[in-house]
């Protein structure tokens, strides 16, 4: 194995390290932000709270799916 071969090998692992850490970290600014909006609806118009916090669970489920997709695919190419 040549030197080029393993130092391509060893940035296809840090790319997939640094991916997975990203979407984690993605997907709990993005839950975060519903989260913050979702109080501050629910804050201007108490009569709507059950419609927003639905939405927001429900939103907050297709970021985390997205998320663990992208963890995924970067912890598959740490191990290859």
């Amino acid at each position: 194995m040549s030197l080029a071969n393993i130092l391509l090998e060893g940035t296809a692992q840090l790319g997939g390290a640094i991916g997975a850490g990203l979407a984690a970290i993605g997907a709990g600014i993005g839950i975060g932000q519903i989260g913050k909006g979702a109080v501050e609806s629910i804050a201007r118009q108490p009569e709507a709270a059950n419609d927003i916090r639905g939405n927001m669970i429900l939103t907050a489920a297709f970021i985390e799916g997205v998320a663990l997709f992208a963890v995924i695919a970067g912890l598959l190419a740490v191990l290859k």
